[in-house]
């Protein structure tokens, strides 16, 4: 039999490594559902990205407005070249434009308030799970609940200035003027629509945003470092995309409500979604519900994969900083 030849050690034959007095093994290891960072550079990260992406796509943004504000605006053609040439004739370049100041003064705190939400709630939510599709989808509906209370008014004045012949000279004169005539319940006549709609849309956008990405990645898992941008960009255009698709009809109700009684659109006496998609259908048919579609696609595919590349890449600077 042979003898053991393993070497026996005790503690005292044990080299003590010494650490440095500022090591702590405890914050060094960076978690991948916070990501590192703290709240106010997730806050960054979102208004930065939020306002780039509203800013790049804002005249497809106008074209929608228009052609879901049509039913009893002036403007009688529905589509997409025929809408962008009647703004182009109407009011030239500018007019694909006229709203921006609203866009900018909304989008920015919004987003900071949408993407900071969202990454405490996931963190919260999916138990240290990075791959818990329920627990994106949840994150987003809470972000979207918090950011479309500081969007909501911004937006209406910035639907009302994207209108033909608007009545108002610019963002401070349509604040002014909509507080001193309709109210402040006026600012908020489309939130519970826009909540209403946001919270699939959110839904829909982050699981499907988690999801193909976690697929991209997974296709080329040894390159997808030196395509990062690639992958947040393809991802997010792709949610972005089924994300509009599935929402339009409950975002052709939230600019009726928006543009109500301006530029000749119906004012509607309840505000309630029912009455707003019964005028539609009455006025229009269903194929009235999904006016719009197609720049609204056209819109938040590229938006999305701006606002997610941009996101992440802020963050992974803010990671590097760090």
């Amino acid at each position: 039999m042979a003898a053991d030849a393993s070497p026996k050690f005790s503690n005292s034959d044990l080299i003590q490594v010494p650490q440095l007095p500022n090591y702590h093994p405890e914050i060094a290891v960076i978690s991948p559902e916070s990501d590192g960072l703290q709240f106010w550079q997730f806050m960054i990260a979102g208004s930065i990205a939020g306002m780039i992406e509203h800013m790049a796509m804002f005249p497809v943004d106008t074209i929608k407005t228009r052609m879901q504000a049509i039913g009893s605006c002036p403007i009688q053609s529905v589509g997409v070249r025929k809408t962008l040439e009647s703004v182009l004739k109407s009011d030239g370049p500018k007019g694909l434009y006229r709203g921006i100041g609203a866009m900018g003064l909304g989008a920015g705190p919004a987003h900071a308030v949408y993407f900071s939400v969202y990454e405490v709630c996931k963190k919260k939510f999916s138990g240290g799970n990075p791959n818990n599709s329920v627990a994106h989808a949840v994150s987003g509906v809470f972000a979207t609940v918090c950011s479309d209370a500081v969007f909501t008014p911004m937006d209406m004045v910035k639907q009302r200035l994207q209108l033909s012949s608007s009545a108002y000279s610019g963002v401070w004169d349509c604040v002014r003027r909509v507080l001193g005539e309709e109210g402040i319940r006026a600012f908020y006549a489309s939130y519970r629509t826009t909540v209403i709609m946001n919270a699939p849309f959110t839904a829909v956008h982050f699981a499907a945003y988690e999801a193909a990405k976690k697929c991209l990645i997974e296709v080329s898992p040894a390159s997808a470092s030196d395509e990062r941008l690639v992958v947040h960009a393809t991802a997010g255009a792709a949610a972005g995309a089924l994300a509009a698709a599935v929402t339009t009809p409950l975002d052709v109700v939230k600019t009726q409500l928006q543009c109500q009684g301006v530029c000749g659109c119906d004012r509607f006496a309840s505000g309630s979604i029912r009455d707003v998609i019964q005028t539609i259908v009455k006025k229009d048919g269903y194929s009235g519900l999904v006016r719009g579609w197609i720049p609204r696609m056209l819109f938040h595919a590229p938006a999305a994969a701006i606002c997610w590349s941009t996101y992440e890449s802020v963050k992974a600077f803010f990671q590097e900083s760090n």
